[in-house]
């Protein structure tokens, strides 16, 4: 959603933005481009071989100092940003989900179409893998994890058939896995395989994707001076959920049990939502990038602080 993300954050010459998922730096570049010529760009990924190949695609930006690098997870981006300077910002994207890079890479197991070892995070530096997981949780922590994080109705009989199989060997390869699964849930004719929840559970399980994006948006809305936007693609209901909620909490300000007759818990507003329905890709987009169909983007302006201390003395 290259050009919805560009009307969102409205980047500008001078401008100081962070984009909390570089993935295959196809926003990065974007917000370089319209900022140039002295804007920069902060970008953060928790995945090494997305920063190498950052490096070879914008290297007259990295030299000239309008790029950044930095590596980490996205909750981790108000530590980041002030060491490097980059404190406070313009303008926040996060890109939630795989990139396209991570699901063509046939060693790291995000894309099952293709048997490969059965990983799935993004780091592999550290952390367990899926095959961890897989191999190792008791049938029921399995269970309620591929509900959780997958929202799979026949999670209990697909846990029951891995602790089956695992008995006799581990399963380390994610066509073994999927084949696990399609022998227990039966995929209809057109729709997603019906590995598809299964594999999503357990790569935001590796990764702790959801516990990730709670502690980054408390800390983008930090790092946001008063004005600067943040704007979040997600792909899944959970991820957008947690982004829906935390907009219009931080937009309501107040946390007082409505019966009071006035605020007693001090608490402002520190945004005003853009976008009260989120929106979503066209459909000449989706022609050309089928992964578009499930983005879901949503935009909030963080208050200024004259607005704030307005609201907060109207109650």
């Amino acid at each position: 959603m290259p050009d919805e993300v560009l009307s969102a954050l409205q980047p500008r010459a001078g401008g100081r933005y962070l984009d909390g998922t570089l993935g295959g730096a196809g926003h990065t570049s974007l917000l370089l481009d319209a900022s140039a010529p002295d804007g920069r760009v902060l970008a953060i990924d928790a995945d090494p071989l997305a920063l190498e190949r950052a490096r070879l695609l914008l290297p007259d930006a990295l030299a000239g100092g309008r790029l950044v690098l930095r590596h980490g997870n996205f909750a981790q981006m108000g530590e980041l940003a002030t060491a490097a300077g980059f404190a406070p910002v313009d303008g926040i994207l996060l890109d939630l989900g795989l990139s396209s890079d991570q699901l063509a890479d046939r060693e790291r197991g995000f894309s099952f179409a293709q048997d490969a070892p059965l990983d799935l995070r993004f780091d592999t530096t550290r952390g367990l893998s899926a095959a961890d997981l897989v191999n190792t949780l008791p049938d029921d922590e399995l269970a309620n994890l591929l509900w959780r994080y997958g929202e799979e109705r026949r999670s209990r009989a697909i846990a029951r058939r891995i602790g089956e199989a695992r008995r006799h060997s581990p399963i380390t390869r994610t066509g073994e896995l999927a084949r696990l699964v399609a022998s227990v849930v039966h995929g209809r004719p057109g729709g997603i395989h019906p590995a598809t929840r299964t594999f999503q559970a357990l790569r935001i399980a590796v990764n702790d994707e959801l516990a990730s994006l709670e502690s980054a948006l408390p800390a983008a809305i930090e790092l946001l001076r008063p004005g600067g936007r943040l704007a979040v693609i997600s792909f899944h209901s959970l991820e957008d959920r947690i982004v829906k909620q935390t907009f219009q909490r931080e937009e309501r300000g107040c946390v007082c049990p409505p019966e009071l007759p006035e605020c007693v818990c001090g608490r402002s507003p520190r945004l005003h939502i853009v976008t009260r329905h989120p929106l979503t890709a066209t459909e000449a987009e989706t022609l050309t990038n089928p992964r578009a169909r499930s983005a879901k983007l949503r935009v909030a302006e963080r208050v200024a602080e004259h607005a704030e201390n307005a609201q907060a003395g109207s109650r």
